[in-house]
Order: structure tokens, then sequence, then C-alpha cells
């Protein structure tokens, strides 16, 4: 290993290890800045033209940050060489996003017990893990992203070829609705995207598993993946934080295809044209997106109020932490629900599968929560001087850039520029924020002498 070699190696670790803030922020900055400049070109867009410098921009900051708001029509408006570029940067974006979130993990897991399985099939006893293992994390996710992108494209390709695509086309489109599913980057590589094949099983299905999949961030993978070599008592190996994603995730999957289904059921611009299966396939498609998706079998400006506040909420929440999908992710969710169990219960502590979880989780599960909640708030405000558009539109077009889902009202393209740079700085925040404020808060662990005299203030 050469010098320089060595020493970007040691200044990862060094900054993995005591700057993990600090690191994703310079990562995912750079790497936008470079997709930026690659898609100003006039031979990136279908018109031979240079792109404005916020929509290169736009662009950029969405499939790096894996969200897939556009502000122009993806399949039309870039060149095949634009096309290209944008599905290299989800994939990156993907890859950096689970990189750092798990390498952030790693640095706090005595503190959070994020990641203590990644590279282990059993707890360590001391709850720590190597960071000198980086290259071997990253090669671990490297494989398994890349074996379940390609997995999924082998599934639809024939299914395309079937419906009329030409093999080439087949082969492309698949390949880009794998990777882009995977890391719940919502990109299309045709202009109507899914709604052509709402009805069909054989193509939606495959995407909403992969986004799903995804969604679960590669601790979970990694650790379903190590509980099954185990034979019959692979459950006894399944970590806490398992756990409490995949069944949050499927909780929250019934109550959207529930919900959703029955507010939808009889409206005739979105699943009231539809026939029953239809209907069914859609209204799971509408649950399943919200983890941070992105991709809609009809059109989702056409929902009803009420509709875009139960998405909102599952926006808001996202999906697995060290995923590719964004929110506040559903473990700080449940973290919540638990403490709020446990005192109702009158429980000193928050039990849940046999384990107790530590005061200090709920402390910065809290605070996600506030952090996101204030973002959002923010953004509404500004957003709604900014523009003309009524709340609940400018609501749910903050919350996907927040959550970096990339559902949309259809008011994107319509924003001025301000609000264009706007919501780019919330993806990129909404990106890198949650993650940048877990492994902020739980490094700063300051012990002190003298504490305080105990008083309770009255609340509620």
């Amino acid at each position: 290993m050469s010098d320089r070699a060595r020493g970007v190696r040691e200044w990862v670790d060094r900054s993995a290890r005591e700057y993990p803030a600090r690191l994703a922020m310079t990562v995912f900055a750079a790497v936008i800045t470079l997709f930026t400049l690659l898609l100003l070109p006039p031979w990136a867009t279908a018109s031979g033209r240079p792109a404005p410098f916020v929509d290169a921009l736009f662009t950029a900051v969405s499939a790096v940050c894996v969200t897939g708001l556009t502000v122009e029509n993806t399949a039309d408006y870039w060149s095949d060489y634009g096309h290209v570029v944008i599905l290299v940067a989800i994939k990156v974006g993907g890859l950096g996003v689970m990189t750092i979130a798990s390498l952030v993990g790693l640095a706090v897991s005595r503190r959070i017990g994020l990641t203590q399985k990644l590279l282990t099939a059993s707890e360590t006893k001391t709850g720590t893990t190597s960071l000198g293992q980086v290259g071997e994390l990253i090669k671990l996710i490297i494989v398994v992203s890349v074996a379940i992108e390609l997995s999924i494209a082998l599934i639809l390709f024939p299914r395309l070829v079937a419906i009329g695509d030409s093999v080439g086309g087949a082969a492309w489109h698949a390949l880009f609705y794998g990777v882009s599913a995977f890391n719940n980057a919502g990109f299309v590589p045709t202009s109507d995207g899914l709604v052509p094949h709402a009805s069909d099983w054989f193509v939606v299905v495959p995407v909403c598993l992969a986004v799903f999949i995804g969604a679960l961030g590669f601790p979970v993978m990694l650790n379903l993946l190590q509980a099954r070599r185990q034979g019959r008592r692979w459950r006894r190996y399944l970590s806490l934080h398992t756990k409490l994603t995949v069944t949050t995730s499927v909780v929250l999957l019934a109550t959207g295809f529930v919900v959703i289904g029955l507010m939808e059921w009889s409206n005739p611009d979105t699943l009231g044209g539809q026939d029953l299966h239809t209907k069914f396939l859609s209204a799971l498609t509408a649950s399943v997106m919200p983890r941070s998706g992105g991709f809609s079998t009809f059109d989702v400006g056409q929902m009803y109020g009420e509709t875009w506040l139960v998405t909102d909420a599952l926006m808001f929440v996202g999906g697995g932490s060290a995923s590719t999908a964004g929110g506040i992710k559903v473990t700080t969710l449940a973290v919540m629900l638990l403490a709020i169990l446990a005192e109702a219960r009158g429980d000193a502590d928050i039990d849940v599968y046999g384990r107790r979880i530590p005061r200090d989780t709920l402390r910065l599960s809290i605070a996600v929560v506030f952090i996101g909640a204030t973002m959002v708030l923010a953004s509404c405000i500004a957003l709604v001087r900014m523009t003309e558009f009524s709340l609940a539109p400018i609501l749910f077009e903050v919350i996907s850039a927040f959550a970096t889902v990339g559902l949309s009202t259809g008011i994107t393209p319509d924003l001025p520029d301000a609000a264009k740079y706007w919501l780019c700085g919330l993806m990129y925040l909404g990106r890198i924020g949650t993650i940048s404020v877990l492994g902020a808060l739980a490094l700063r662990d300051r012990r002190r002498v003298i504490r305080f005299p105990e008083e309770r203030p009255i609340i509620g």
C-alpha cells in the first residue's frame, strides 16, 4: 500500500471514529458537485442545449441523495449520457448512504447498538467493532447491493421483453429499475414510469420488493442472512434492531395499504377507475413507496387531501437505519411508541423482545424527531412565502424532499429557482442530517462529577 493510500485510509478511519457528521457532509457535498458538473454539458440533454445550473444541481442532488424529485421528465429531458450519469449517481449515492451510515453506526455502536452484528455472526462481548474493518464492510455492502439489484433486473427483463420492449431496451430499463428501486431513488427510465404497468404484477411487485428490501437497511439484511445460516433456531440470532425494523415496517405497510386503499377506493382519478385486482396492487404500491421509494402507478397529485396527509406521515417516518431510505427511521418511531407504552403502564424501563432499551436511545429518538419536524416546519414556511401554492401540496413536497422519497403532487417543476435551491438544501440535509445528528449526539458523552438536585416540572 502506497503512502497516499495509507494516509487516505487513516483519514477515513479517524473521521469515522471522531467526526462522522463532518465525514458524511464532506463526502456528499463533493459527490453532488461532481455529478452537477457532469450534467451541465450540452450532450447531457436530449435537446443538445446545456441544462440550466439549477436543473443540473437539483437532478444531481436528487440522484445522489436517492430522492427522485425532478424538475424535468427524466426520460424525455436527458440524453442517454445523462441517463447513465443519473444511474451512476444513484448507485454512488446509495452506496454512500449505507456505507457512511454503517461507519457512523460502528463508531457509536457502544452507545446505540446499531451495527454490533455487521461483521460478526454473534454479539461481541465488549460491544465494540474494529474500525479497521472498514474495507471489508464496504465490500460486503457492494456485493449485497449489486446482487439484489441484478436479481431484480433479471426478474424484470423477460417480462419487459414479453410486453413489447426490445431486448436492449428491456435490459436497460430492467437495470435502471433494479438500481433505482433498491436504492429507493424513484427515478424512472420511461416517460410514464410505472403507470402503464399499474395492473402488471410481474413488473410492479419486483419493484415494490426491491424498495422494501432496500429500505430495511444493510445491518438488517446482513443480520437476516447470518441468522438463516443458523438453521432452525435462526430467530435467536436476530438483533433487536432487526426485529424492531422488520416489525415496524410490516405494520406501517399493512396500515398504509388499508388506509390509503379505503380512502382512494372510489376516487375516479386514482383507484376508482381501476379494476379490483389493480386497486389492490395500486394500494400496495402506494403503501410501499412512502418508505422512500418514490414510484407510483397513478397520479399522486389527484389523491384526496386526507390521503396526502396519511402519506405525509408515512414519508416522515421513512425506512430503516443505515438504509437508502430517508425520514426519521422506523426504529425511531418504534422507540417513541414503546416509551409511550411503558409510561402508560407505569414501567420504569422500556422493554421489548426480552431486551431493555437504554434511556439515551430515547433521548436520541426525541432529538431526531424534533430536528426533522423543525426542518419540515421551516421549509414549509419558506416555500409558502416563495410560491403561490397552498400549504397542502407544499407540505407534501417538503416532506418528500426531507425524507428523500420522491413522490410529488406535480408542483416541483413550477417552483421558482429560489424554492428549488431550498429543496436542494433540504434533500441534502434530509439525507445526511439524521446520520450526522445521530453520530454527533451519540458521541457526545459528558461525564459530570457534580449533579444538580432532581425536581420534576409539570407535564401535560
